[in-house]
């Protein structure tokens, strides 16, 4: 008889560890503790902590992606929807009580500069998320509501930069307003 598959708990056990702590301060028997499966069962499913933590990245960005799905509606203007999808990020983070703020931007400044793969991968997931922005952006320009004298790639790179500046600083106050800085900034600084 063949053994049940416990990885799936093993994921969600480091998804919700990692997000909340962090990769390095993540153990492999914190994580299989968490998901109450033996440690062994962790290389059973995994390579390494490291594969681990780059799965992890994949599925939190998973839900991420269906997140870009306000970007692309019809119901409102270009430069509204990207309001809301920053907005509904921040309530995310504010949910948590300002916790664990955002994975890929945990991930970006946590193991950039210990693991090339995780550090690949994060490069590859904000590429996405900048070019989601970067299409909502065209929009904004083409209907007039965003000005037309920056280029769209590199105003969509400055607000998911910026974003993820204010994802960081509301971790550190624990409260909003970093992120009503950044909608009053650079919203202010980029409509026409």
């Amino acid at each position: 008889m063949p053994r049940r598959s416990v990885k799936r708990e093993i994921l969600a056990a480091a998804i919700n560890m990692m997000h909340q702590r962090g990769f390095n301060a993540t153990g492999v028997q914190d994580i299989t503790a968490a998901a109450g499966v033996p440690k062994g069962s962790f290389y059973n499913h995994f390579e390494s902590k490291e594969a681990l933590g780059i799965e992890a990245l994949n599925a939190y960005w998973r839900v991420g992606l269906g997140w870009l799905d306000i970007l692309n509606s019809s119901d409102a203007p270009p430069l509204s929807l990207l309001k809301t999808y920053f907005r509904r990020a921040a309530k995310a983070i504010k949910d948590e009580n300002y916790r664990t703020g955002c994975m890929v931007g945990n991930f970006a400044i946590e193991m950039s500069g210990a693991s090339d793969l995780i550090r690949a991968q994060t490069a590859s997931v904000l590429s996405v998320w900048s070019r989601a922005i970067e299409d909502c952006v065209k929009r904004a320009q083409a209907d007039g509501s965003m000005r037309r004298d920056l280029d769209a790639k590199t105003i969509a790179r400055f607000l998911l930069n910026s974003w993820q500046g204010a994802a960081m600083r509301a971790k550190v106050d624990r409260n909003y307003a970093a992120f009503t800085d950044f909608e009053t900034v650079a919203f202010k600084a980029l409509s026409a």
